[in-house]
C-alpha cells in the first residue's frame, strides 16, 4: 500500500515537472516571436531615421546657400508642381 502511493506521487510530480516544462517552451516560443516582431519594427524605424536625417541634412545644405532661389525653386516644383514653360515632365505610372 506504501508503495503505490509513492508510485501515485511520483506520477503526479512527472506530470506536473511535464506541464511546468511545457508552459516554460509555449512562452519561450511566444517571447521569441514578439522578440522577432520587434526587431523588424526597429529596423524599419531605423531605416526612417536614416531618411529623415538626410532630409535634414539636404535642408541644411540649402539653407546654408547665400541665395534662396534653390528652395524657393525647389518648393515651387514639389508642392505646387510648377515646372519651366518649356519644360517637359515625364510621370513614371508603372510603379518603380
Amino acid at each position: 500500500m506504501k508503495r503505490n502511493k509513492k508510485k501515485n506521487k511520483s506520477i503526479l510530480f512527472r506530470l506536473f515537472v511535464l506541464g511546468v516544462c511545457g508552459y516554460f517552451c509555449i512562452t519561450l516560443v511566444g517571447l521569441w516571436n514578439s522578440l522577432r516582431e520587434s526587431k523588424a519594427e526597429l529596423n524599419a524605424l531605423n531605416e526612417q531615421y536614416d531618411a529623415e536625417l538626410n532630409n535634414v541634412e539636404e535642408m541644411k545644405a540649402l539653407l546654408s546657400e547665400d541665395s534662396n532661389a534653390k528652395l524657393i525653386e525647389k518648393a515651387a516644383r514639389e508642392r505646387l508642381g510648377y515646372a519651366y514653360p518649356d519644360e517637359q515632365i515625364f510621370i513614371d505610372y508603372s510603379g518603380m
